[in-house]
């Protein structure tokens, strides 16, 4: 069954949280509080304004967001639990940072001091003077 929310509102599927902790401790299902982060899965048309032209929802299938604990009703589809829940409801789109690989480039070698067996040979030299 599909199912297509109406006006501004959005169906949410929780995102399962980490079922351990930062220290490395295991939680049981009945510890762990409800994630407040979810995908939605399907939009509404939009909200209508006060002219009566439909205003498009900012959120869009397949974003991550974040929402309040208590927020939206829970409902099931196709075995599924979802929430519906207005656009309002919403607190903001997560997005996923980029990590970009940093690559050690011909400029920064050039610009790395190099240290060659003389030098060091001067230093340790000078040293021993002293």
């Amino acid at each position: 069954m599909k199912f297509r929310p109406l006006h501004d509102r959005v169906l949410v599927e929780r995102v399962e949280s980490e079922s351990k902790t930062a220290g490395g401790i295991i939680l049981p299902d009945t510890a762990q509080e409800k994630p407040s982060e979810g995908k939605i899965v399907s939009v509404g048309s939009g909200a209508r304004n006060e002219n009566g032209d439909i205003v498009p929802l900012v959120v869009k299938a397949g974003d991550l967001v974040l929402f309040g604990k208590w927020s939206g009703t829970e409902v099931k589809v196709d075995g599924k639990d979802l929430l519906i829940m207005n656009e309002s409801d919403l607190m903001g789109i997560l997005e996923p940072t980029k990590k970009t690989p940093q690559k050690a480039t011909k400029t920064a070698a050039k610009k790395a001091p190099k240290k060659t067996a003389k030098k060091t040979a001067k230093k340790t030299a000078k040293k021993k003077k002293k």
